[in-house]
């Protein structure tokens, strides 16, 4: 397993439906987890890249109206 970190940075703070949606995608695409920071309004995606790409992580987050503003380069 080749597991990767993809950060997003966020329009508007997450409802209660996204982190549903989100949670019910977790287990079906092998995302692993996710993290939202507040502060920063930033949703992270820990996802085993072995098993699926980075277009399948943002096919997830449009599916579950998650509103991404940009993806974040990695430092």
């Amino acid at each position: 397993m080749t597991f990767m970190t993809v950060t997003y940075e966020l329009q508007d703070k997450l409802h209660p439906e996204q982190f549903r949606a989100l949670g019910r995608f977790a287990n079906t695409y092998g995302l692993q987890k996710f993290r939202f920071d507040e502060k920063t309004n930033h949703l992270h995606f820990d996802y085993d890249a072995s098993r699926l790409r980075e277009s399948v992580v943002e096919h997830v987050l449009r599916e579950a109206k998650i509103p991404v503003l940009r993806r974040v380069p990695q430092a």
